[in-house]
Order: C-alpha cells, then structure tokens, then sequence
C-alpha cells in the first residue's frame, strides 16, 4: 500500500469508513480529485485536499449497504483474499443489500484453479487464521468447501499427463476434482463449456488431455503475471513425456527440492523410458523416436541438478560463498531466477527459448535491473567486499557468456544490479572453503 504508485487512505474513526468508500468508488471523488490536480499522476497529499461533506455520504452510505459494508472477497485467483474453491463464487446482490453466494463458475479460470488444487496449492485464507478471519461469510464457507478437495492433493507435486509411474492420468485425476467440486450440477455439458472458456486464437480443445498438453502451461503464466508456479516439463514431443510440477516443491527448503527434481527425473521418466523400452523391444511405432526424446530430457535434468553453467542458479544479492550449489533453489528469490536452468535447458524439439518447459513464459529475463546497489548492505552496514559480491565490481554484465561466467571482480565498485551471470561449481566451491577458513579463523581470534 506504500508504494509510490498506489496510496492507501483509512479514515480517523472506523464509524466513518462506509461514508468514505461510498464517496472514494464513486465517480464524483475522481472528478474532485481532477479539480485540484490535472496531473496524470496526482501526489498522495492530493487525494486528500478536496472536500467531502461528510453527512452526505453518510446519508448515501446508508442507501448503499443498510447492512453495513461486506466484508472482503473476491473470485479471482491472482488476488490473496480468494476462497481457493475451483467453481465458487460470492457475488454482490444489489435487490438485497448484501453478499451471497453466486452461481458456480465456469470461466477460463476455473481449469487453472483445479490444476493447482491437484498439484498441492493452497491459496493464503486456506491456511492463515487472519485472513480467512476476516473474509466475508460466504468467502469462508468457500474455504471450508476447499478443504473438501483436499485429498486430491498429489502427494508429491508430480503429476504425469500420461498414465506414469503406477498414477492415473492427470486428464482423469483432474476431471474427478471437478466432478467433486461442481456436485450434481457437473456434466458433459459442463466440461465442455470449461474447454471452451479456455479457448486461445478460436482453437477449443478437444479434450482435458488436449488442453493440459498445449494450452494450459501458457495460460497459466498468462494468468498469473509470467511467474508460473505449476511448471510444465516435456520432452518436446506431444505425444512424450509431460509432467506438471508444483513449483514451491521443486523449490523446497531442506533438499526437499533436490528431491523433488529427482523424483521427477528418475522416478517418473524413469519409468517412462523404461516404458518405451518395452515398447522399442515389441516394434512399436514412434517408440525409437519417444525414447531418444525422453533420455534427452533426462540429461538436462541431470545437468540442472548438477548446476554448471549455463544451467546454474545466480542469486545477486547472495555473496558467492553462498550461491547455489546444483539445484539448491530458495523460494525467496523468486520464479525468474530459479527458472533460468529449466529455461536455459538446450531439448531437440522445444521452444525457442522455453527450455525444457511447453512454453517459454514472456518478459521472463535476466538482464540488468534498474537502480544501484549500495556498496554497504542497507540492514547491515556491512561492506560488499569483491571477492564476496565480485558482479558489483565494474562487472561486464552486457558482455559475452564467457565474460560473464566466473567474474571476479574489477576495480571499482559500481553496484550495478546485473542477473544474467554464471559460476561454475569450482568457483563456488573455492568460496565456500575461503569462507569457511575466515570464519575459523575470525572464531579462533575472537576465542
């Protein structure tokens, strides 16, 4: 609510609040607003200099909600304050004053919701006390509703489009959620109609499967401002290996991540390949081709658990004793940089730029930020010495991959906020020792 975009206005006393609002959503505060100030951006002292009578409003609070102001909800995915439910929905009942319950959903969201239902998502008011807390009524009875999904939930954050590793197809897995969370009001009709909500450039799909294969992973990055956390992994060919993942267990603390990777890697195209391999074995068609395209996948996520560049993990603000080693990713940093391996993934077949993902996510890069960085930290004071944060030091971030990759640092700090840089595992390694030296060697001082 601070940032210089956006400002956030709370009336002195609470009593007052409905007349605010009703005086703020109303066309007449924008136009208030516009006296006093033609700017395109208005200064956050503006939105308060212009009048308000108050009785007013309060006169207009009073015809507007006689029930008092509804307490927070919304239906859209993107936002904290939804209720997690696929098909729920509240709505605004403007006969009545007041929320209700709205019809089941059937919009292009309703498909995006079920996937991260069965791939372990949770949305905030499902699990934080506060916030479910003060949602409105008919938003909680949603959440409870959500719970009901629960055991759809995959227990590992792997889900195989195809029928792999003794688990169903995530075509059947994902209909059964629906059939669950529409009740008797599910139906054929009813599929269809979501396949159709999902339509891109005219093109409806034939099927769920047909949907999950090539449409769903764009939409979803689509949906939810270019940082998927459902990732798709495929093998470049449609008729391959394609498995959903669930990002933040990819991303886990405590190697559950390294794990999750794994498990994907070995476990389920494991037995993909395996799978193929009979199938090579009987003279199947297409097989010669499935498996030389699942085996290649197979090495790229062995070359992301291993992290050399180009497949490494860059973490600026991270000192170099402190980079990921191999796929050791913190869901602190955010999507766009644990993404570079899967992206940077080199698969016959793929995308231009997607890696080994269905689809390369848009305006995901790793170039320069905007800004400097201090060269003392800003909670700590402490230095940024070069040989703990070399890439601040006159760093050629602009340049080639090879200039890019173990940079050590130039003469002078420039603070420049670079992303798009490599160390090898040597490197990091070597920081690690020398880290651990000083630290030894700073204990047994100060002892």
């Amino acid at each position: 609510m601070f940032d210089n975009n956006v400002s956030g206005l709370g009336p002195l006393d609470d009593d007052t609040l409905p007349a605010v609002w009703a005086f703020c959503s109303s066309p007449e505060y924008n136009r208030a607003v516009r006296e006093v100030d033609h700017a395109l951006k208005v200064t956050n002292a503006t939105l308060v200099k212009v009048p308000f009578d108050l009785e007013h409003w309060k006169k207009v609070a009073q015809k507007q909600y006689p029930h008092g102001l509804p307490r927070p909800y919304s239906d859209d995915p993107t936002q904290w304050l939804f209720h997690g439910h696929p098909c729920g929905s509240v709505m605004w009942d403007e006969d009545a004053k007041r929320l209700t319950r709205g019809p089941l959903r059937s919009d292009s969201t309703v498909l995006q919701v079920a996937v991260a239902r069965l791939l372990g998502y949770r949305w905030p008011a499902e699990h934080d006390l506060r916030i479910k807390t003060d949602l409105s009524a008919e938003s909680r009875a949603w959440v409870e509703r959500s719970a009901e999904l629960a055991s759809f939930a995959d227990s590992d954050g792997i889900i195989c489009i195809p029928p792999v590793g003794g688990e169903r197809s995530a075509q059947d897995r994902l209909r059964e959620l629906l059939a669950t969370a529409y009740g008797q009001e599910w139906s054929v009709a009813t599929e269809r109609a979501l396949l159709a909500s999902t339509h891109d450039k005219g093109r409806v799909p034939s099927s769920i499967d047909d949907w999950l294969r090539d449409g769903f992973f764009e939409q979803h990055c689509r949906l939810f401002h270019n940082r998927p956390f459902v990732w798709h992994v495929w093998d470049g060919r449609r008729d391959g290996f394609h498995a959903l993942v669930n990002y933040h267990r990819l991303a886990g603390p405590d190697g559950d991540g390294r794990r999750t990777l794994e498990s994907l890697a070995y476990r389920y195209l494991g037995d993909w390949i395996e799978r193929q391999r009979g199938e090579q074995q009987e003279g199947r068609a297409g097989a010669d081709a499935r498996l030389a395209a699942a085996q290649d996948l197979q090495r790229q996520l062995e070359r992301i658990a291993e992290g050399e560049p180009p497949l490494d993990i860059f973490v600026r603000w991270r000192p170099l004793h402190g980079q990921p080693l191999g796929w050791e990713p913190h869901i602190d940093d955010g999507v766009r940089l644990n993404i570079r391996p899967f992206m940077r993934a080199e698969l016959t077949g793929g995308r231009k730029g997607a890696g080994i993902l269905r689809h390369k996510p848009p305006n995901v890069k790793w170039g320069k930020d905007p800004g400097k960085e201090r060269e003392r930290d800003k909670e700590t004071n402490d230095i940024r010495p070069c040989h703990e944060f070399p890439w601040f030091w006159s760093c050629p971030g602009g340049g080639t991959e090879q200039q890019r990759t173990d940079f050590q640092g130039g003469p002078k700090f420039d603070g420049a906020r670079w992303n798009d840089l490599h160390y090898t595992r040597a490197a990091k390694k070597a920081a690690r020792t020398e880290a651990a030296r000083a630290a030894t060697t700073d204990a047994t001082t100060n002892a």
